[in-house]
């Protein structure tokens, strides 16, 4: 028996879920619009365990989304992952962000791209088969008209996440299809955590970071 708790923070979405051997028996999720994982991440990871009547004492692992997302939330999540992996003495699973989202969509046929908001006309972006097997690297990259064409001009295109909302003003192809109103979710997290601890790919929790994609920008403000 594998008994892993997944933590997804990567954006406004906080996201707990309990699985064994893959499959989710609890979950907590909240998206307010806000970033609310300082104040509700513990709360969630303790109603989680208590509702399925599970103690943190029988964990196996921890699994963490690693990114790309929010800064403030991949640390939120990490540290606190990286927290109960030293106290419980378990390893340490991370789980990429924009592989977990594309797995909310279950199609026969075309492409998947999950694509997550950045700063202003930018998104974090990758692209998937319709088995989930990742055919594009991820990157951050500033929209327009002719984004992601080489898809389009192929087959379908399954846009989704929080990036779909500036991604339907700029392109128009026949071959789009956009899912709104989806985050990363630590439902899909399951089976990539569990996959992942069968195979023993654990990461060294002393040094593991999140993936940023982008280096932090602190915006000053211009009040003097």
């Amino acid at each position: 028996m594998a008994l892993i708790l997944n933590i997804e923070t990567a954006t406004k979405n906080c996201s707990v879920s309990l699985a064994e051997n893959g499959k989710v028996i609890g979950i907590i999720e909240l998206n307010d619009g806000n970033y609310s994982h300082a104040e509700k991440l513990h709360v969630f990871i303790d109603q989680v365990m208590t509702q399925s009547d599970r103690s943190l004492s029988e964990l196996e692992a921890i699994a963490v989304s690693k990114g790309p997302g929010s800064y403030t939330g991949l640390r939120i999540g990490v540290s606190s992952v990286k927290g109960f992996c030293y106290t419980l003495n378990i390893p340490l699973i991370s789980v990429d962000t924009l592989e977990s989202l594309s797995r909310q969509v279950e199609n026969e046929e075309g492409y998947i791209i999950p694509m997550l908001d950045a700063r202003r006309m930018e998104v974090y972006s990758a692209v998937f088969d319709t088995t989930h097997h990742q055919i594009r690297e991820i990157k951050a990259e500033v929209l327009d008209a002719n984004s992601f064409k080489e898809y389009l001009d192929k087959n379908k295109v399954y846009f989704i996440g929080d990036g779909v909302s500036k991604t339907k003003d700029i392109i128009e192809h026949h071959n789009t299809i956009f899912i709104e109103h989806k985050l990363p979710s630590a439902n899909e997290m399951a089976v990539l955590s569990f996959d992942k601890f069968q195979k023993k790919i654990f990461e060294n929790t002393a040094y593991f970071e999140p993936f940023y994609l982008k280096d932090f920008v602190v915006t000053r403000s211009k009040k003097k």
